[in-house]
């Protein structure tokens, strides 16, 4: 299954009625500090505070008339799920989200609030699937995958489409990479309006299923994925594999401590709420600022969906 541009295009004309068009934000203390022009694409201000909608949205209004009314599943850490069940809110069918039993209660309390079903499970991969499968054979709804999905991938990549349409040439493109959506689907946008660019993803060293990927030649997993960032917990997807081989994309690995301090350099210099699965891509740039120095780099900030009752530097 191959994911093109025409379908970015596609998706992009497709939400462009239900998701927001988000700043591109700068900050002087952060490019002082990495040496790089930074343009930071603000997904913290999508609609349920994530770029998941934007492939949610995409998906949903790609069904058929007849496969519609059913409805849709999937499962998700939260992000996703929110965005599946807004999506489907704005189209006026049933979602149902299969949810691990550690989730972030905002995210779960979102989900709900969205007007979806949730249904908890034990917090593995294959408890979400199986329990995904049941739902799907109880309400014959149609199943939108978080990540491996070609219309998830087309609808995350509108919004690089839109930040490169807004700031043009960069030599770097840099987003967090978990499933590989966002990832795969910004390769592609990439490569179409700037294909000298380097597409990079940053993702935790105690979920580096990606970059042992990347480095092997062939898609790898981690079955316990260890990391603050709750949302990059996701192996990389089989299709979303491919299509970061072909793009040859870099992975850049950072750790928690880093991934914390750079969550609150960019609460503390950009007065903006991000959350940690989102701050890897700073926590990169500083560490790896030789990569990035004298560059023009366009930089996917991925969501803001943060419990604000567990913050990571608050606790013992």
């Amino acid at each position: 299954m191959s994911v093109t541009i025409d379908q970015v295009w596609a998706a992009a004309e497709r939400i462009a009625a239900h998701a927001h068009r988000t700043p591109v934000l700068r900050s002087r203390s952060l490019e002082a500090m990495i040496g790089a022009e930074l343009y930071f694409k603000a997904e913290n201000f999508q609609r349920v505070g994530a770029f998941k909608f934007r492939g949610a949205c995409n998906a949903v209004w790609s069904l058929s008339d007849a496969e519609a009314p059913a409805g849709v599943v999937t499962h998700s850490s939260g992000n996703h799920g929110q965005a599946l069940a807004l999506a489907a809110q704005s189209r006026g069918i049933p979602a149902y989200v299969v949810m691990p039993e550690d989730s972030a209660k905002p995210k779960l309390a979102a989900v709900r609030g969205y007007g979806a079903e949730a249904i908890l499970c034990a917090p593995s991969l294959a408890a979400r699937e199986q329990t995904c499968a049941e739902v799907q054979a109880r309400t014959g709804a149609s199943m939108i995958h978080p990540y491996a999905d070609a219309r998830i991938i087309a609808g995350q990549g509108t919004a690089a489409l839109e930040l490169l349409r807004e700031i043009g040439r960069v030599d770097q493109l840099i987003a967090p990479v978990s499933g590989g959506g966002l990832l795969a689907g910004s390769a592609i946008s990439l490569a179409a309006l700037c294909p000298s660019a380097q597409i990079v993803g940053a993702e935790p060293e105690g979920a580096n299923d990606a970059w042992q990927s990347m480095q092997a030649g062939e898609r790898r997993e981690i079955i316990r994925p260890e990391t603050i960032c709750d949302g990059l917990r996701a192996n990389l997807g089989e299709i979303n594999f491919g299509i970061l081989n072909d793009h040859h994309a870099q992975i850049l690995t950072v750790s928690d401590a880093e991934t914390i301090a750079a969550l609150r350099l960019v609460w503390e210099r950009m007065k903006i709420i991000i959350e940690p699965s989102c701050a890897t891509v700073v926590a990169a740039m500083l560490r790896y600022r030789e990569q990035f120095a004298g560059q023009r780099v366009g930089v996917i900030f991925s969501g803001g969906n943060i419990d604000l009752d567990a913050l990571p530097w608050c606790r013992g």
